[in-house]
């Protein structure tokens, strides 16, 4: 009997031989050197690691395709401008091994399955592209126009474009992804989920709202130049390891940083630059001046706390408030101050988790600051009031005055290399109209103004058969989606699923009738194309447009740029129907641009600014204090308290990432700073919940989850004491992805729930 779609999408349930050690108190240092080498030497061609580490995220180079964290505008760091992740990241998209007709033939879909996602990451580059029959086993070798025949012949006998749906993965450059949304609205839907959905929809509509713009607010300068950073819900050590270099300078100019955050992370307790010799042999810096151990989903009722004092302390002596500011810039400050005085400072800071001892040192920085910055990530914007938690931040900010002047503002920092780029193109299932008129004025077809299926949308879709057809550019879906049995039933219901890929994941195992993967370009591999080798460009987290251009020559002569397949796919599909001549974009990405330039606001000269070294920045209404809302100023919002009712024996859980981990990239099995090494089938939990449980160290668990009647489960895992408050855990995904419920996301923004999940523990 085969394995079902379930069977294929989860991780096997076996344990390694697990070691544990005391976690890091220091981050970077001599250990990510080591690392970063270990990993570069161990997947790539020696001469390869060498031109990558001189060419990566540097002027004139290529963008690394790990984190969306920017580069300087100055000058780069001579000793290589990347991070220990950075390179863990090159060495899985450039490994030294290549796999097509004689690996698929030799390994069948179901036994590929039963790999852990480590091992089906490092089977090694994608070198054709392949064809799973419906029926089959074994993937076969396909021609190039033969895959787009298939991919276009199934669009075409949709009754409907709805029925189709294109996920896009924040890898993708702005010129594929400016194609791909106008093929996929020319073909006649808005059916565009992205990774956004998963991660910062909810940072987008709260700042949208308020601010008048989807993105942050700052620039690294502004980082340097900043009187106090509260880092919140993120962990840049492991996520974006080169965000603690700006957070060091910082602190070297006199600058104060508040870490908050369930867990201590190390990045944010200490770090040592591994690129400064100096540090490296005298120590690292402190980074947090203080950190606040913060209850899970605790973040609303600990800063209306801090809102609360402050209005205390405004209101007996004056001057805490930006009044001028408030006045000139801001509307709903009185309805915001009526509402804010119904909450209890008690009931908050008690429901927050935080002793008045530590509140007290936080209140203290706040009120005596003025430049204040906030970032924040995946720790607030995956939860059911995920748009609360950022709307509560810019309360505070506002209060303070800190929008749009030097040294302050919003800093959501964002995961893959260019998420924000992709948005910022088409890549959106809900687009405004403006953007719609302009295509249908450039290209003389008319866009549908139905909104498309969110990535949760689109699961549902496919589960229920109403959409047929799955295409990915980019991305692990599968590994990436909440409700994993529910999710991998819906690819399983396709017709046929496409996969645009470097390498080998999960996603590609768990297929529909018939599947497709189709192997593209890496970052640093040249890509070829009539007029010479192509130059494309990304967005980083601070909206600054930058050049990334490959130099490696690619590993396989089979290999396509994502730009020639969404060209090709479309050609074949639309054909005659379409207004576009298509095939030109393939031979020159100059003429993608112009187009660019002609759509969407900000890149206006778009091929003459992206030659300029460092980028170009968009505009950004929200860092000069033009705030685009509805009501011509930025907007102070009523947020309420998450209600929380734990049953006994009940915990809270959040899915985190390994330190061996990008999204759903598996690098290793070791959790460096966390202490765990060989294993990522554990749970985090409180050692007073586990004697309370009766649990010792290691014992194997089960995990379960029941939401609105549905029981989820997630067999064996080991569990180990940490440092996490009390009724709170968590957890690596993928592995608990399947505990997390469909139908938990943030109101209005859809973002899993993935941050706050109820379990309870089943002792095997």
């Amino acid at each position: 009997m085969s394995a079902s779609p379930i069977d294929k999408a989860n991780t096997p349930e076996e344990f390694t031989s697990i070691k544990i050690t005391e976690p890091a108190k220091n981050s970077g240092g001599f250990k990510a050197l080591k690392s970063a080498i270990t990993h570069a030497s161990k997947y790539m061609k020696p001469a390869d690691a060498i031109k990558i580490s001189t060419k990566i995220n540097q002027k004139g180079g290529f963008d690394c395709p790990g984190c969306a964290w920017p580069d300087p505008d100055d000058e780069r760091s001579s000793l290589g401008e990347y991070c220990e992740n950075g390179m863990k990241a090159m060495s899985e998209e450039m490994q030294n091994i290549t796999i097509g007709t004689e690996f698929f033939a030799k390994h069948s879909v179901e036994a590929l399955a039963k790999l852990s996602d480590f091992e089906i990451g490092k089977s090694g580059r994608l070198s054709e592209p392949m064809f799973l029959a419906e029926g089959a086993s074994h993937y076969q070798p396909i021609s190039w126009e033969a895959a787009f025949k298939k991919v276009g012949s199934h669009l075409n006998a949709l009754d409907h474009p709805d029925e189709a749906v294109f996920y896009t993965s924040g890898r993708t450059t702005n010129e594929a992804a400016f194609l791909y949304q106008l093929f996929v609205r020319e073909f006649g839907t808005a059916n565009l989920p992205d990774c956004s959905n998963m991660c910062h929809e909810a940072s987008g509509k709260a700042l949208s709202e308020t601010l008048g713009i989807g993105k942050g607010s700052v620039t690294l300068d502004d980082l340097y130049k900043a009187e106090l950073v509260m880092v919140i819900g993120q962990n840049p050590g492991t996520n974006h390891p080169r965000m603690l270099t700006a957070l060091e300078k910082c602190k070297k100019n006199g600058g104060k940083i508040i870490a908050i955050n369930p867990l201590p992370e190390a990045g944010l307790i200490k770090f040592t630059n591994p690129q400064n010799p100096i540090k490296l042999l005298t120590g690292g810096t402190k980074i947090a001046d203080v950190f606040v151990p913060i209850n899970i989903n605790g973040d609303v009722a600990f800063v209306k706390a801090l809102l609360l004092k402050l209005l205390e302390k405004e209101e007996l002596e004056g001057h805490v408030f930006d009044k001028d500011f408030i006045n000139a810039h801001t509307s709903g400050y009185d309805a915001f101050i009526s509402d804010l005085k119904q909450f209890n400072f008690d009931a908050c800071l008690t429901s927050s988790g935080v002793s008045k001892t530590t509140f007290d040192d936080v209140f203290d920085l706040v009120l005596n600051n003025k430049k204040i910055i906030i970032c924040w990530a995946m720790g607030l914007t995956q939860h059911e009031n995920a748009v609360d938690n950022i709307r509560e931040l810019v309360n505070l900010l506002l209060l303070k005055g800190s929008i749009g002047k030097e040294g302050a503002g919003t800093c959501p920092v964002r995961g893959h290399s260019n998420v924000q780029g992709d948005r910022t193109v088409g890549i959106w299932e809900a687009a405004p109209q403006a953007f719609l008129d302009k295509i249908e004025n450039k290209y003389g077809f008319k866009p549908t103004t139905k909104h498309g299926y969110s990535v949760i949308d689109a699961i549902k879709a496919m589960y229920e058969k109403k959409a047929k057809v799955f295409f990915g550019l980019g991305g692990n879906f599968i590994s990436a989606v909440p409700d994993t049995n529910y999710s991998a039933q819906a690819l399983a219901n396709c017709n046929l699923t496409v996969h645009v890929s470097t390498k080998l994941n999960r996603s590609h195992l768990v297929t529909g009738k018939e599947a497709l993967i189709l192997p593209c370009l890496g970052r640093a591999e040249k890509d070829y194309q009539k007029t010479g080798i192509q130059t494309q460009s990304v967005e980083n987290s601070m909206g600054i447009v930058s050049s990334t251009k490959g130099f490696l020559k690619p590993c396989s002569d089979k290999l396509l740029s994502e730009v020639a397949v969404v060209c090709n796919i479309a050609h074949a599909t639309i054909k005659e129907r379409s207004k576009i001549n298509w095939l030109q974009y393939k031979d020159d990405y100059n003429l993608v641009r112009d187009d660019i330039q002609e759509v969407v606001e900000g890149f206006q000269d778009y091929n003459k600014r992206l030659k300029t070294p460092s980028g170009f920045y968009l505009p950004n209404g929200a860092r000069v204090r033009q705030f685009k809302t509805k009501t011509g100023k930025a907007n102070f919002t009523l947020n309420k308290l998450p209600e929380w009712k734990l049953k006994n024996n009940e915990l809270v859980m959040m899915t985190i990432r390994s330190h061996d981990q990008f999204n759903t990239t598996i690098y290793g099995l070791n959790d460096r700073y966390r202490g765990v090494f060989n294993e990522r089938r554990i749970i985090f939990m409180n050692k007073e919940d586990m004697k309370e449980q009766n649990l010792k160290e290691q014992q194997i668990v089960n995990l379960k989850s029941e939401y609105n009647g549905t029981l989820r489960v997630a067999n064996n895992f080991k569990v180990i004491g940490y440092d996490i408050p009390k009724r709170c855990c968590a957890t690596y995904f993928p592995e608990t992805n399947v505990l997390v419920p469909l139908d938990s996301f943030a109101h209005t923004a859809k973002t899993p729930a993935s941050k706050s999940v109820k379990i309870t523990l089943e002792k095997v």
